[in-house]
């Protein structure tokens, strides 16, 4: 499933979720990523500690586009859920809570590395395979007492 880092991959499609057992609670990210062709190249089921179901969305977007460097894409196709993070990242709606301008930023400054973005909103149904991974990472940690923390100046350090 997990192939090696070849220049085939121009183009990926990205199948992301994030979500959380209660708001905030247990979180987990499931990502899917495929090559053009559709072929499966890498699958990704992490629990990422006890958030909220927004945060849970932009951390699985976040880990999809770190993945996806690996595979020297310049084109990616990123299909989510989210509605709220779609819309933010299109600029459409503000983003207000501050834990989500990090993350937000963070997502900008790696999609600026691609030369072609495509961001969908779908219906749950499309990304039930990653929906299937969030849940078995969150079911898998449930005992786990871990808790995301966000860093005051976080962004001062890591983005520039």
């Amino acid at each position: 499933m997990n192939e090696k880092k070849t220049k085939e991959y121009k183009k990926l499609i990205l199948f992301t979720d994030g979500g959380s057992k209660g708001n905030p609670g247990p979180a987990g990210i499931g990502i899917l990523i495929f090559n053009k062709e559709g072929k499966l190249i890498k699958e990704v089921s992490e629990f990422i500690g006890k958030t909220t179901n927004n945060v849970a969305e932009y951390i699985a977007l976040l880990r999809a586009l770190e993945i996806s460097k690996e595979f020297g894409a310049d084109e990616i196709e990123i299909k989510c859920d989210s509605k709220l993070m779609v819309n933010q990242l299109k600029k459409r709606w503000k983003v207000k809570s501050p834990n989500l301008k990090i993350l937000h930023q963070k997502v900008r400054l790696l999609l600026s590395a691609y030369r072609k973005v495509s961001l969908l909103n779908v219906p749950r149904s499309v990304i039930k395979a990653a929906d299937k991974l969030v849940n078995k990472a969150i079911n898998s940690s449930l005992d786990k007492d871990v808790e995301v923390r966000f860093v005051e100046n976080e962004t001062e350090s890591t983005l520039f």
